[in-house]
């Protein structure tokens, strides 16, 4: 997680400059508090990291842009993006970019059913998570 190095840092000063408390944040990226504490965790063993729609949802409600909170300036090749899928400079006219980008989240985003069938998959015990996996595999 070579862009994630200080996102703990940079998160908790976010929560700071804007008075937003941990529970501000995950109900922002619809996440539960522990995961938002674990973002923000100085020990590196019990660090966690945001999924990139959560990322995303960050930026997006918080209207901070997606540099302030990752680690580009360090990196080797600063000045470029990189998504999977997609990749441009600094240079290059981001509309597209940002359109190839919301498509492809589109092409991903779950329907109703199978986000009810996810949250409840997630409540399932262990056991009940194994079954499962089982029938579909």
């Amino acid at each position: 997680m070579r862009y994630m190095k200080s996102f703990h840092r940079r998160l908790k000063h976010l929560r700071d400059t804007r008075q937003m408390s941990v529970s501000d944040v995950a109900q922002l990226c619809e996440v539960d508090e522990r995961r938002v504490a674990s973002w923000e965790s100085d020990t590196p063993k019990n660090r966690s990291y945001p999924d990139i729609d959560e990322l995303m949802d960050l930026c997006l409600k918080t209207e901070t842009p997606l540099d302030a909170l990752l680690d580009f300036e360090d990196a080797p090749d600063a000045g470029q993006m990189e998504l999977p899928g997609l990749t441009f400079t600094t240079d290059t006219d981001l509309t597209k970019a940002l359109e190839t980008l919301e498509r492809e989240m589109d092409r991903l985003k779950l329907n109703e059913e199978e986000v009810e069938m996810l949250r409840r998959f997630r409540k399932a015990t262990a056991e009940n998570r194994r079954m499962i996996v089982q029938l579909l595999g």
